[in-house]
């Protein structure tokens, strides 16, 4: 009998990692459980990813995905690039349009703590991850430099870097300490960043 052309296996088995992540930790990682986990054989997750850090390098860039499409799908973000120049030689609407990124990017957090926590959480478990696992280190770096690509937009790319080094640091903070996003907290301290920028 012939086997099954099954074009989605590796997507499935990635999904699956994931699940097994958010349910035991990446302690709980193996091809076995990842296997039973997405119902395949185990010689498929061999198969796609020959080591376990494989197969974390391809789910930490699967949840890397999730914030800098965000960020790429914000309307406020990619409108306001041309604005933002204009602004900044204007002088008083530079001030209008850093308050504007501060906002948005508040916003977009807010959004973002609005969801899952467990699917916030497993995202940093594999970012943090990478202080451990060498190979992760690359990937867990790609999130970074496309956001700061991305802020840059609309700010030079030293401010950019700034911004996105005070999202991640509130986000550690909140998932950290067992609070809540302080919404703002978090703008004023964008604000700040921006205003300085430049």
């Amino acid at each position: 009998m012939a086997r099954r052309y099954d074009p989605h296996r590796r997507t499935r088995i990635i999904d699956a990692a994931l699940s097994v992540i958010a349910a035991d930790g990446i302690a709980g990682l193996s091809h076995r459980t990842v296997a039973a986990e997405a119902d395949v054989p185990l010689g498929s997750t061999t198969y796609h990813f020959g080591s376990l850090d494989e197969l974390l390098v391809a789910a930490l860039r699967r949840c890397n995905e999730n914030f800098v499409r965000t960020l790429r799908e914000s309307e406020a973000l990619a409108a306001g690039g041309e604005a933002e120049g204009a602004g900044r030689a204007a002088g008083p609407a530079g001030a209008a349009g850093s308050a504007g990124l501060a906002d948005e990017l508040t916003r977009l957090l807010g959004q973002w703590f609005a969801g899952e926590r467990g699917a916030i959480e497993l995202e940093y478990e594999l970012y943090l991850a990478a202080l451990r696992r060498p190979a992760l280190r690359p990937v867990a770096a790609e999130w970074t430099e496309e956001a700061v690509e991305l802020l840059s937009r609309r700010t030079d790319p030293g401010t950019a870097r700034a911004l996105v080094a005070l999202m991640d640091g509130v986000c550690l903070q909140v998932l950290l300490a067992g609070g809540t996003f302080d919404a703002a907290y978090t703008r004023e301290m964008l604000a700040r960043i921006v205003a300085g920028g430049g």
